[in-house]
């Protein structure tokens, strides 16, 4: 049972990544002719780490319950019970696009009656190249049941999986051997890294996808960029891989040090005999792993986003106290939502680092007039730091599938009563700004009920301009409440021309490689500061009669790579997108903007 306790903590220690689905697979090892050596588990439900977990464990208890004593005995165990093999593929899904039915959660499983053949993939990734990897597909004369990136990605390594297969065959065949043990050579000389170099010549995006092959191989592929995120640790007993650091610390009590990043472009290649390294795949290209992965998405325990996130909310301070006129007497520092708990700290640790240097000013100029009424006052002056909202629903809004969203954002927070006095500032801290829509339909309108003279909304993150591609998955255009608002500014400032210029531009580039499309978007941005697209912003998510002032300020783009300087893809805010096919997706997404359709921009 190590092994799949083992699992149900990293993947339940990493929920933060998926709690629209979950998927659990697992190979034998030399199991009998006829025994079943791949088990495979998926769930939708509402919670699906407990639901499927929950399977196996009945299994389990029944298998106890008739049969007591052969339980105890693991030869039995793992001949007679699933998921009781010792290589194991865990996934979670989020569903930030269209249903969310079984067949859209990982793994997913090619299957075949030649072990070697067998084939389960699951992973963090987003091709911008689908309709290319679609069609690769076809010119190879198979008939894809559904152009998705999954099913490309699976079925263009396992199309390369069976060409090695094949091609071991063929030089194995004539040296006398029995098909059986011909079967055996070609488990044993598969040529992993060669079937991933292969198959991923044309991918581009981002990516870190795991596979299981029925022979009991294993490997973990990153994509160049270094994108997505993959760290590994491995000692006398196990090898493991998971998408975040402090889980693998956690679950296996490790040290920081212990826990090793697999290098972008590489893959993690395991052997059933015990033997894995890292092998070059794709040869590395301009570091640009996602910065959106450390203000938001990845758990703040690990101990280089901790300090990023305090550092990002420090550096919101000199702007916070513009909009409060170093007020700090009048103004409640809080923050929403949970996620944005440690960016709060560092934001009240600037707080805090601005008063220590009022309060010594204050205490130079008394002078010798500095009595121990007037220094009790200088000392006690302290930011008014509350817990104001509070979550109810556990759900992030800007990434629940479309259809539902709507429903929730009105019911997602209430409020602490008296903790705000009438006329103060209120500033809270976000880590992000999507789509407004939580601000404008919940946040501030519950949050006036508390009549402060001004609502203050920080973002610990720059404004966010750009669809992503590469695994966060923000498509459309519309969406971005950043985009509406420099709309809105060129029709206030007569310049919709710029609309439909744009719109021309990225037409005339439909047929153009990849490697030669620019990102014309940018121009839609060009004419206004950062500040004034803020203050727009402000505007349009007061809801109606709202009595506070509401103002907003964001991160900027330089204080974001201070913070996380080894995290410098950051084309959500940018546009500077790491791989030709971001620039192709951010222009269709803008077509799509410009022609009213909704569909997905790859």
């Amino acid at each position: 049972m190590y092994a799949l306790n083992k699992m149900y903590l990293l993947m339940e220690k990493q929920h933060n990544r998926g709690q629209d689905g979950a998927g659990l697979a697992n190979v034998k090892f030399d199991m009998p002719l006829g025994q079943r050596y791949i088990s495979r588990i998926r769930s939708n439900k509402s919670a699906p780490i407990k639901h499927l977990f929950g399977k196996i464990q009945d299994r389990y208890a029944k298998a106890q319950e008739y049969n007591a004593q052969q339980f105890e005995n693991p030869d039995w165990r793992k001949t007679h019970l699933p998921y009781s093999g010792e290589v194991f593929i865990g996934h979670l899904r989020y569903g930030t696009f269209g249903g969310n039915s079984i067949e859209q959660c990982h793994p997913f499983l090619r299957q075949n009656n030649w072990m070697n053949r067998n084939l389960i993939v699951a992973g963090n990734f987003n091709m911008t190249n689908v309709d290319e990897l679609f069609n690769e597909l076809i010119d190879l004369g198979q008939h894809p049941k559904q152009k998705a990136d999954t099913v490309t990605i699976l079925e263009k390594i396992g199309h390369f999986l069976d060409e090695e297969n094949q091609d071991l065959f063929q030089a194995l065949k004539g040296y006398g051997k029995s098909n059986q043990e011909v079967a055996k050579m070609i488990s044993e000389k598969l040529d992993i890294q060669r079937i991933l170099k292969r198959a991923s010549k044309k991918w581009d995006g981002g990516y870190a996808i795991m596979g299981l092959i029925g022979n009991g191989d294993a490997f973990v592929l990153r994509d160049p960029g270094g994108i997505r995120p993959a760290f590994m640790y491995e000692d006398d007993e196990v090898v493991v891989v998971a998408s975040e650091r402090p889980v693998i610390q956690t679950v296996f009590n490790t040290k920081l040090e212990d826990v090793k990043e697999i290098e972008p472009g590489h893959a993690l290649i395991l052997k059933k005999d015990g033997r894995f390294e890292q092998k070059l795949i794709n040869e590395p290209t301009e570091r640009k792993s996602c910065s959106f992965e450390r203000i938001y998405f990845s758990r703040g325990s690990d101990a280089d986003i901790y300090r990023e996130r305090i550092d990002l909310g420090r550096r919101t301070v000199p702007e916070i106290l513009k909009k409060v006129n170093n007020d700090l007497d009048n103004t409640v520092f809080s923050f929403i939502p949970n996620t944005a708990e440690v960016a709060f700290y560092g934001m009240v640790k600037g707080v805090e680092d601005y008063l220590a240097q009022v309060k010594k000013l204050a205490i130079l100029e008394a002078g010798s007039d500095l009595d121990e009424a007037k220094l009790e006052s200088i000392l006690s002056k302290r930011p008014r730091v509350e817990k104001i909202a509070i979550k109810d629903a556990k759900l992030r809004t800007f990434i629940t599938e479309d259809k539902s969203r709507d429903d929730m954002v009105a019911h997602v927070y209430d409020i602490t009563y008296g903790t705000v006095n009438p006329g103060d500032n209120l500033v809270m801290l976000d880590d992000s700004i999507v789509r407004g829509t939580t601000l404008k339909k919940s946040i501030i309108r519950i949050l006036d009920r508390l009549n402060p003279g001004q609502i203050v909304i920080v973002s610990s993150a720059p404004q966010i301009r750009y669809p992503d591609c590469y695994g966060i998955d923000m498509a459309r255009m519309g969406d971005f409440i950043a985009f509406r608002a420099a709309v809105e500014l060129l029709h206030d400032r007569n310049l919709e021309h710029v609309l439909e210029d744009v719109y021309q531009k990225s037409k005339a580039q439909s047929n153009l490689p990849d490697k030669e499309v620019v990102n014309y978007v940018k121009e839609i941005y060009e004419p206004f500061t950062a500040e004034e697209i803020s203050d727009k912003i402000a505007e349009m998510v007061k809801p109606e009669g709202c009595k506070a002032e509401v103002n907003l300020v964001f991160q900027s783009i330089e204080n974001l790579h201070e913070a996380c300087p080894n995290h410098k893809g950051d084309w959500y805010f940018t546009g500077n997108y790491p791989t030709p096919g971001g620039n192709r997706v951010v222009n269709k997404a803008f077509i799509n903007y410009m022609e009213g359709s909704l569909e997905r921009a790859y």
